[in-house]
């Protein structure tokens, strides 16, 4: 099992035919990704080809959806029209919309979160990296591999990753990878101020999976997400979780990467982050290169 998403879930990739959402589509489709549709307005009825699999493209999401039963979609639209992006899968009853779009505004970010209430759909983003479920072929091909994250470096096996840092994320894959630990799903929630996706939404599907048997979760400064899910998992956690939070030595008040990176009121520093770990019993990685080695000293 894995969560969110499996080597049989159909995806569709809006804006396919620009060349950001055309490379990706192609090495999604090399990992085996089951890529059966493509979304520009105006483009519908051509074809986009590679490796010998032919994607129908089309104008509308509900189009692609209707012919092509997909059921999961990857937002690779510029900003000023990602929220209508996300707003159309979210009409054509999606499962899962995934927002890789960097520099969406947040005033467009609110409307989309109003828009969706009520809505089966579930959206991870914006401005992340994706979600990769592993699959059993070599090098972990024939899984699912939705957004930009490197599917080269994942392996299938039992232990979860969530993490607001892209590249973070794909750090804390491959120290796993080279240590011969597989992953069950990774999930890159993004670092924006207004995203869908929360530590806590994946962290609560990793405990009820049976297939995740360890969790790596990484935060960093901004917000209190992370010490949301660290009060959940003190209450009801049942697997070892490790974390790490970036941006320890981040100066008050200065905005560092992401748009929700930001320390303001004395809320939301490293400080507390791992403080609200360490109370939760989450094993807290001093750097970056201990992410890995800190989850499974826990397990052994």
């Amino acid at each position: 099992m894995a969560i969110l998403v499996t080597p049989q879930t159909k995806v569709l990739v809006q804006g396919i035919t620009g060349s950001f959402g055309a490379r990706h589509a192609q090495l999604s489709i090399e990992y085996g990704t089951q890529v059966v549709a493509g979304v520009t307005p105006g483009k519908g009825g051509q074809t986009f080809q590679h490796l010998g699999v032919s994607v129908p493209i089309f104008d509308t999401v509900a189009e692609a959806v209707k012919q092509t039963g997909a059921t999961a979609s990857a937002v690779f639209v510029p900003p000023p029209f990602a929220a209508d992006a996300i707003l159309e899968g979210v009409d054509a009853g999606l499962d899962l919309v995934v927002a890789i779009t960097e520099g969406i505004p947040v005033r467009d970010m609110i409307s989309v979160k109003r828009g969706m209430a009520g809505s089966r759909t579930r959206l991870i983003g914006p401005n992340c990296p994706g979600l990769v479920t592993p699959g059993e072929g070599p090098d972990s091909k024939g899984g699912c591999r939705i957004g930009i994250a490197p599917g080269y470096i994942h392996k299938k096996g039992h232990i979860g990753v969530v993490s607001r840092s892209g590249t973070l994320t794909y750090e804390a894959v491959y120290q796993l990878t080279s240590r011969g630990v597989g992953q069950s799903t990774c999930v890159g929630i993004g670092g924006d101020p207004v995203n869908g996706t929360s530590h806590l939404d994946v962290i609560q599907m990793f405990m009820a999976d049976p297939d995740t048997h360890g969790i790596i979760m990484i935060g960093e400064i901004g917000g209190s997400a992370e010490e949301e899910a660290a009060e959940w998992i003190a209450r009801h956690g049942t697997k070892p979780v490790a974390g790490f939070i970036a941006g320890a030595t981040a100066p008050p008040g200065r905005r560092m990467g992401h748009a929700g990176a930001i320390v303001s009121g004395g809320k939301g520093t490293a400080e507390a982050k791992i403080t609200a770990f360490k109370a939760a019993g989450i094993g807290i990685a001093a750097t970056p290169s201990d992410m890995a080695d800190t989850l499974l000293k826990m397990m052994k």
